[in-house]
């Protein structure tokens, strides 16, 4: 069933509306459920998908047309996501690819790194990620042991990094390094490794996760990867972390979105079955225990919806700040898992099975609470504005 939710002013646009269209369209042809089950299978997307995105427009939607992007904006950006999550295309991360990663580059770098790297990361041509974790450095940053040292006419890199979403098939990484450790955050700088082009690079196991499994996770290794001074972003040392503070806030928004249409879909998944199924000579869903349930997850979900609508409006104009955009992370990536906890419950045994959607949504909303930040850490940094 389509649960009725407040649909934003500034989504109301049908450039939008058939932008949505296409994209759902190709996702039904290209991403077909046995696609899908391959690629759940060997853990990853193969690569021949991104270039079938890229040549959709599917990547770089929001990249200037200067960059050979598509001269769109955050909104469609949104669209991608959103038809990615409601469609179940799982391990196709092209929102840490076009949300994520892409503006770092379009933001931070110079003119020459642009025109360098965005045209190729348009076409699929470059697969992105952005290596933070480490084995022992997660959600504090000023903790990353990884160095990037001045040498020659360029840095050397040594250092490992985990957890590293599209680690497998990336071939543009984004790493964060100390290239001056005696300065904490000061000292901490973003280069970017074309790991076609470097030597010493290594890419660790395809990690076994819980849920998530068509995701490639990975850890990488960086043993004396040297690059050219030119691929520092921004080419000014010291920046990477003011760069990491910037962009945050946009990386949180977007997993308080994607929770959200998760919300949105396990309510709709759940209503249609309890209606179906029968016990005791009655739809499940003609208990009064059940319509209670429902109805509260659908007034949170309501909530959670209006307060992101809220949040994007302001990352549109520009006003998102770091404490609201932990606040939205917080409180959706919370609801989420509590609303598809209750709708596997009112699925009964059926709903531990894997055939059923609503196990894989339960298995991969576990993930929600602990990347872009850990919950907690978001309570530490809303704690801090009190």
């Amino acid at each position: 069933m389509t649960l009725e939710f407040p649909q934003p002013a500034y989504m109301a646009d049908e450039e939008l509306t058939m932008f949505h269209d296409a994209v759902g369209k190709f996702l039904d042809q290209h991403a077909p459920a046995e696609r899908m089950d391959k690629w759940r299978e060997d853990g990853q997307v193969e690569r021949a998908f991104w270039r079938e995105a890229g040549a959709a427009g599917l990547l770089g939607v929001s990249v200037p047309e200067a960059y050979g992007g598509h001269g769109g904006d955050f909104r469609h950006d949104l669209v991608v996501v959103d038809q990615i999550s409601r469609k179940g295309t799982e391990g196709f991360a092209a929102s840490l690819h076009n949300v994520i990663v892409a503006p770092y580059i379009q933001l931070h770098g110079t003119e020459e790194q642009k025109q360098r790297w965005l045209p190729r990361m348009v076409t699929g041509d470059l697969v992105a990620a952005i290596a933070m974790s480490e084995p022992g450095a997660g959600s504090d940053l000023q903790a990353i042991r990884t160095t990037a040292l001045k040498d020659g006419n360029g840095y050397r890199i040594n250092g490992s990094k985990t957890f590293i979403s599209n680690g497998q098939i990336a071939d543009l990484i984004v790493v964060v390094a100390k290239t001056d450790p005696s300065k904490g955050a000061r000292g901490v700088s973003l280069l970017v490794v074309e790991t076609d082009e470097v030597e010493g690079f290594r890419r660790g196991q395809n990690l076994d996760k819980i849920g998530n499994e068509a995701q490639d996770t990975s850890e990488l290794f960086f043993d004396d990867v040297w690059v050219p001074a030119q691929n520092l972003l921004g080419e000014e040392e010291g920046k990477g972390f003011f760069q990491l503070m910037a962009e945050l806030p946009r990386e949180r928004l977007l997993i308080a979105i994607t929770s959200v249409i998760v919300m949105e879909k396990a309510l709709a998944l759940t209503i249609d079955y309890t209606k179906q199924r029968k016990a005791f000579g009655q739809p499940v869903f003609d208990f009064q225990n059940t319509q209670f349930k429902l109805a509260e997850m659908y007034s949170k979900a309501r909530i959670a919806r209006t307060f992101v609508n809220d949040c994007i409006e302001k990352a549109i104009d520009g006003t998102l700040d770091g404490t609201t955009s932990a606040i939205a992370k917080l409180w959706a990536t919370d609801t989420e898992w509590e609303i598809v906890d209750q709708c596997l419950q009112l699925h009964g045994g059926y709903g531990y099975i894997n055939e059923y959607p609503i196990a894989r949504m339960f298995r991969n909303s576990r993930i929600s609470r602990i990347y872009g930040g850990s919950n907690e850490i978001m309570k530490m940094l809303i704690a801090r504005t009190l």
